[in-house]
């Protein structure tokens, strides 16, 4: 799945101090790694180029992404692949701007959930928007790859944890000026966005808009059953890292 949720670039303000988030670092790191050493990189001679290497890419997406028409065969190996899905991207647009958005909304929530429950919670939703995705498309034979799903959970527990937290968008509608809002304006509007593009999407590649809705949804759902009413933190603009919205 080559992904492009929407044309803003992203900045979550708080008041508390960062910590150093070695769960969303890691995600980061490993997902980089995993890129830069498969064909979709184009960086390894290995693989050829031209034909070949596209011949390369396919395969490579077909053996680890998720393929709907054969996930509910049974096969064990097929089961698998919602997870190892989430560590494969298909362009150095996909994952640069997957990394970002896991960057700017994943420490603060690692931090707020801690590092045992972030990365079960990260690696438990981003399969359930895979398996969500494949099963309104069993008959598909396209692979899908990509991390978008689990971010997606991310932004929509973010959204109940932080809802006050600012993002800085650039709104295309508005000759890109740069506006501040919080969270809670931002974030369901980006998901407005999935909605009505998930309804207009047809076969083939492109971008699996329905697993970023059941990804937001379900990261939602988990936040507000696990932390209640009462856990939201409070926040006030301050400095933080920017990310381009493009996974």
């Amino acid at each position: 799945m080559i992904s492009n949720w929407s044309e803003t670039i992203g900045r979550a303000s708080r008041s508390v101090r960062r910590s150093p988030a070695p769960v969303t670092y890691g995600l980061i790191a490993l997902c980089s790694l995993i890129f830069l050493i498969g064909p979709a990189s184009g960086l390894d001679p290995a693989y050829g180029s031209g034909e070949a290497l596209l011949t390369a890419q396919r395969a490579y997406f077909h053996r680890w992404g998720v393929v709907p028409a054969e996930l509910f065969e049974g096969s064990a190996r097929a089961a698998l692949t919602p997870a190892t899905a989430l560590f494969v991207h298909g362009s150095w647009v996909h994952l640069l701007g997957n990394m970002l958005f896991l960057y700017v909304f994943g420490v603060m929530t690692e931090e707020r959930m801690g590092r045992v429950q972030f990365t079960l919670f990260y690696a438990g939703c981003g399969y359930l928007a895979l398996l969500g995705y494949a099963a309104a498309n069993a008959g598909s034979e396209q692979s899908l790859v990509g991390a978008s799903g689990a971010i997606s959970a991310v932004l929509g527990a973010f959204l109940y944890l932080f809802p006050g937290a600012r993002v800085t968008s650039l709104l295309p509608f508005l000759f890109f000026l740069p506006l501040r809002f919080p969270a809670w304006v931002v974030l369901p509007f980006w998901a407005a966005l999935q909605w009505l593009a998930a309804g207009r999407a047809s076969q083939g590649p492109g971008v699996a808009y329905l697993a970023h809705l059941v990804g937001f949804g379900v990261g939602f759902g988990y936040a507000w059953v696990r932390f209640g009413r009462g856990t939201k933190v409070r926040t006030a603009p301050a400095p933080a890292p920017e990310g381009e919205n493009q996974p």
